[in-house]
């Protein structure tokens, strides 16, 4: 009927908001309130005390500066095989691009105790690098390692469906206009890109500061070397002292809030100066 306003496949904006809310709320806010609810049993001078110890110090060292560094690598190797498999055709495409998927599918135990394996003094891997003095497994190297294989399938995905709808007429005209290949690259397609990499490196950073199986029989365990803090937490709620384990636990909650925030923000701003041109 002329002038009638159209139907939506999904409910309004109310209904829609209220089931969204309510999901969240159940899925999210609760069992995150539940953690803040926990740690008020400890005064403030003892979740000071619990926060601030050298042993969980070093663990919010080892988790936040290993996570950050896998970003790092993945952001750069994520955005590389991206990249082939979106601009190339070749033998086996179909089958590096499934076996990007496979650390998503691959239960995280297996992928340490594998890893492990690989790179202890005595593994395939592990062996050639010893002689040289280079030291893998059961040191920060190995973490890292750990979080690049969960890490990488986040970067991949999210900068794929960017490359795919990214208009080679834009890349065209600009070596058209004398521009070489780098700084097309650098100056057409790169800022197209960076949001989507800003968010891979986003989730990959987040899956990497809350890994567990991956990384819990690579690093070693080791106490103010390699311990990382989701280990930490574990061996609270072993002794039964879940006041503590959650004290920790909400300082890696705001921590890592706060550094996803700022990343979101540069990804806003890098979309609204993309629009504006």
């Amino acid at each position: 009927m002329k002038g009638s306003k159209p139907r939506n496949v999904l409910p309004g904006f109310g209904l829609s908001m209220g089931f969204t809310i309510f999901y969240l709320s159940v899925i999210v806010l609760i069992p995150l309130s539940a953690v803040l609810f926990k740690t008020f049993e400890l005064s403030l001078p003892e979740f000071w005390k619990t926060v601030t110890s050298a042993r969980v110090l070093a663990s919010y060292r080892v988790s936040f500066l290993t996570a950050f560094f896998a970003g790092l690598v993945n952001l750069v190797f994520g955005l590389l095989i991206a990249w082939v498999l979106v601009r190339y055709r070749f033998p086996g495409k179909k089958l590096i691009d499934s076996l990007v998927d496979l650390p998503f599918a691959l239960p995280t135990a297996v992928a340490g105790i594998a890893l492990t394996a690989i790179y202890a003094p005595n593994g395939w891997i592990g062996s050639y690098l010893a002689p040289l003095g280079i030291k893998v497994a059961y040191s920060p190297i190995g973490i890292t390692i750990a979080l690049i294989f969960i890490g990488l399938p986040f970067v991949v995905r999210t900068v794929q469906p960017v490359l795919q709808d990214l208009e080679k007429e834009t890349e065209e005209a600009a070596v058209m206009l004398g521009a070489y290949r780098l700084r097309t690259f650098w100056k057409v397609i790169l800022p197209e890109l960076m949001p989507a990499m800003l968010t891979g490196f986003a989730m990959a950073f987040a899956r990497g500061i809350g890994e567990y199986g991956s990384v819990v029989f690579i690093s070693g365990n080791m106490p103010l070397k390699t311990e990382i803090t989701p280990l930490l937490i574990m061996t609270k709620l072993e002794q039964y002292d879940y006041a503590g384990a959650t004290a920790i636990a909400l300082v890696m909650l705001i921590v890592s809030f706060l550094m996803l925030l700022v990343i979101n923000l540069l990804q806003w701003r890098m979309n609204r100066r993309t629009v504006a041109r």
